[in-house]
């Protein structure tokens, strides 16, 4: 086990921990929350760049480290629903876009290719932090930044569709 998967690994632990935090004590601002929230939201830069720095990319890092910042995204999306702050539309449409990369990626992978993140992919996950931490920080226009996080989120999955469309192709035939 090296660093950059103990700090994604710390990630995963610290969404429950984030989701109590905010679900328990749903003030309009709610900075705990916030700054836990900002604070595993940044492990996923930081976990990567050591990973890549060290020369410690591992095969689980690879796996669990999407994993990760899925169940972050997840929980403040389910928690700000819960809440009645976003629309399960909107939770659905971007949580769609997460299971179907995901899918594809898998897909691909299964037949020896890597679809790495591409700009689109970091823009959508940037929106989404500041989105979900404009919320949890009672910004009056965080519903603005959440509708530009959701077609951030659409672009991106079409984008990922794109450029695979030759590992779609093979796999149907």
């Amino acid at each position: 086990m090296n660093l950059p998967n103990i700090i994604t690994l710390s990630r995963i632990l610290l969404v429950p921990v984030f989701t109590f935090l905010y679900l328990q004590f749903p003030a309009e601002v709610n900075y705990p929350a916030a700054i836990l929230f900002l604070l595993a939201a940044l492990t996923d830069g930081l976990d990567g760049y050591l990973a890549r720095s060290r020369n410690q990319v591992t095969r689980f890092g690879q796996l669990i480290d999407p994993i990760a910042d899925k169940l972050l995204i997840t929980a403040a999306l389910l928690a700000l629903v819960e809440l009645g702050k976003v629309s399960t539309w909107i939770a659905l449409i971007i949580l769609g876009r997460e299971f179907a990369v995901s899918g594809l990626r898998m897909l691909a992978a299964a037949e020896g290719h890597v679809i790495p993140a591409s700009n689109w992919g970091k823009l959508k996950t940037s929106t989404q932090i500041i989105a979900v931490t404009a919320f949890l920080l009672g910004i009056s226009w965080a519903p603005i930044l959440m509708w530009i996080a959701t077609l951030t989120t659409v672009f991106s999955g079409v984008d990922y569709f794109h450029k695979a469309q030759d590992v779609l192709k093979n796999s149907l035939e």
